[in-house]
């Protein structure tokens, strides 16, 4: 069985490197894609993952593979399109390190998987589910997300959803806060930053966003905050956790690697034991999450950024709160 198997985008970011000569933005070739991104975390950590997803058949599409295996991801799920080549997202990041996303994607290959190129074997085989919504967007990926969260929660899985909401995917908000809250009742772990709360919710204030997302499905409710650090609402308490005082460089992937921290401290846990888990639990799960997030701002891209068990804990002891 597999601890956590996920299915979504797996695709190329781009980020800045710098000026050639003549004062011209260079571009790094980095492996990206949320999913992807999670399941990287969790390996790294000692999970065992897989991943569903469609890429080119291009040379990009054969770097992800490539990269997504030396990661220790089982790549079983990943089919490759002879004719729409994969997607790509060019990345800017402001003063703070901060990213923002252009696409193309229209389509890309990761639109184009149907439901019956979803391998069933994965689907019912995990302890963990994983998707987002970049794959709900267009289909018929979204018709093969949904089914296969359907067919993993029928088989005892624990769902996990993270909306990760990407503005220029979507036709408009409205459509994306449909899309995403006709998931959420699937969901048992949901993670959202601050803005998607909102989003969802139209509430800013943590404890009442918490709550209403709580109240669209899933019990257990994560809302990452950037430098804030994480809030989150189980059945047995809420809190507000601090995150590092690190050199942020590129927030690229620093959401998706808490998220695989997290799932890889609550593997191997039913859902009545986590149910019954301790605020005192939660804190130290949340917070070596956040440390996983905080050392992937170090360094720029995702994937290639994302820390080591020892270098977590490192962290935790030895770098201050924010």
């Amino acid at each position: 069985m597999y601890d956590v198997v996920a299915l979504g985008e797996s695709l190329i970011d781009f980020t800045p490197a710098g000026k050639n000569e003549q004062g011209m933005q260079l571009f790094s070739q980095n492996p990206g894609g949320a999913p992807a991104n999670v399941l990287a975390m969790n390996t790294k950590l000692g999970g065992k993952t897989a991943f569903i997803g469609k890429v080119g058949a291009d040379n990009f599409g054969f770097f992800l593979q490539a990269t997504m295996e030396a990661a220790g991801i089982n790549c079983i799920g990943l089919c490759k399109d002879k004719i729409i080549p994969t997607t790509l997202a060019f990345v800017q990041l402001d003063k703070k390190g901060d990213r923002s996303f252009t696409f193309y994607r229209k389509p890309g290959a990761d639109v184009l998987l149907r439901p019956e190129e979803v391998p069933m074997e994965l689907v019912t085989g995990c302890h963990i589910f994983h998707f987002g919504s970049v794959s709900l967007t267009d289909e018929p990926c979204r018709s093969a997300t949904l089914q296969a969260a359907q067919a993993a929660k029928r088989a005892g899985a624990l769902i996990s959803f993270d909306p990760n909401y990407r503005p220029f995917l979507w036709t408009d908000a409205a459509c994306a806060k449909a899309e995403i809250q006709n998931a959420m009742p699937l969901a048992d772990f949901l993670k959202v930053s601050d803005e998607e709360m909102e989003l969802l919710t139209g509430e800013t204030e943590l404890s009442a966003g918490a709550a209403k997302l709580a109240a669209m499905g899933p019990e257990f409710v994560f809302v990452t905050l950037g430098p804030k650090g994480a809030y989150y609402l189980t059945p047995t308490g809420t809190n507000l956790i601090p995150t590092y005082d690190v050199n942020t460089v590129d927030t690229t992937g620093a959401g998706d690697a808490f998220w695989g921290a997290l799932l890889f401290s609550i593997n191997g846990r039913d859902k009545a034991a986590l149910k019954n888990m301790s605020q005192d639990e939660w804190d130290k799960i949340v917070a070596f999450a956040n440390a996983a997030g905080s050392l992937t701002t170090t360094a720029k891209g995702a994937i290639p950024a994302m820390p080591m068990r020892n270098e977590i804990e490192d962290c935790m002891l030895n770098i201050a709160l924010l």
